[in-house]
């Protein structure tokens, strides 16, 4: 089978990352649609208000789309959390999302906090729409039996579709054909390091095996790491580091694994933008090949 090694090419890139430059683009999750690599990232922004100040916060989605991985559009506003029925208002928290496409519609997967007196963490909700760049029209709930962050949408060769996201651990679960429901209880992922922070998973099938990624802090600061399992629910095998921690003060790593005419690439984030201050992040691209083992 294969093993998985990043080509972090960091000194050759440079010229060409950040990827976008005019706004944060941190967490980004890139799907090829239409012939077209489209980037769904979530969107850093200096907080309005005094309790998120030196934390995280973002308040909507855009979505851009690239034919050569160095020219980006931005297609505006794809969503943003006063106009989800079940997001608390004003509460800054739409976090790392997803976009997949299955029969005729894109789903839009995005954590953020739910309204209701008491109620403490995160919800995953789901948007709809016709096209890659929408409009998208959000659920008037989330997804029941979820609770988390950073949700990765994987649908198998055989069609049938599995989530996973992360909250006290790594969760997996399999969904309804309808996208919006679970068809299964979640289940933690079995089969990963037992020690240390993990959190964004993505997961992708590559010559029938399935790979499961994630930020993972095995020291100070996240890498990111990768298991390798013969089913998309596991349990996994873990294999190691796709790219090692962040030697200039960012503390979180978040990403996705696309490929694009014959060639895999990463996508993941850094503070280049935002040296001190790396809750304002900007998304990065390098290259990504497989070593036979």
């Amino acid at each position: 089978f294969l093993l998985l090694s990043a080509a972090v090419t960091i000194a050759s890139t440079q010229a060409q990352n950040p990827v976008i430059r005019n706004q944060f683009t941190a967490d980004p999750t890139a799907r090829v649609f239409n012939g077209k690599v489209y980037m769904y990232p979530s969107h850093d922004i200096p907080s309005p208000i005094d309790r998120l100040k030196e934390w995280f916060c973002m308040a909507d989605y855009h979505v851009f789309s690239s034919t050569n991985l160095t020219d980006w559009t931005d297609h505006g506003v794809i969503l943003t959390q006063n106009d989800v029925p079940w997001v608390q208002p004003d509460s800054y928290s739409m976090w790392a999302p997803d976009c997949v496409y299955k029969d005729g519609k894109y789903y839009f997967y995005f954590p953020s906090t739910p309204k209701g007196e008491g109620k403490r963490g995160f919800s995953i909700g789901v948007a709809t729409a016709d096209s890659p760049e929408g409009p998208f029209t959000p659920e008037a709930e989330p997804i029941k039996g979820v609770f988390g962050i950073d949700p990765c949408v994987l649908i198998d060769t055989d069609g049938e579709a599995y989530m996973y996201w992360s909250g006290r651990g790594l969760s997996v679960a399999k969904l309804k054909p309808n996208m919006t429901e679970l068809a299964s209880e979640p289940m933690q992922v079995q089969g990963l390091p037992s020690k240390g922070f993990k959190e964004g998973p993505y997961a992708f099938k590559h010559n029938g095996k399935y790979y499961l990624t994630f930020p993972w802090v095995q020291d100070k600061t996240e890498t990111l790491a990768y298991a390798m399992g013969d089913s998309p629910m596991g349990p996994f095998d873990f294999k190691g580091i796709i790219m090692d921690e962040s030697p200039s003060g960012c503390w979180t790593n978040h990403h996705s694994i696309t490929e694009y005419n014959g060639q895999w690439y990463l996508f993941y984030h850094h503070n280049d933008y935002s040296p001190n201050f790396d809750k304002n992040r900007s998304a990065r691209i390098d290259s990504l090949f497989f070593n036979a083992a």
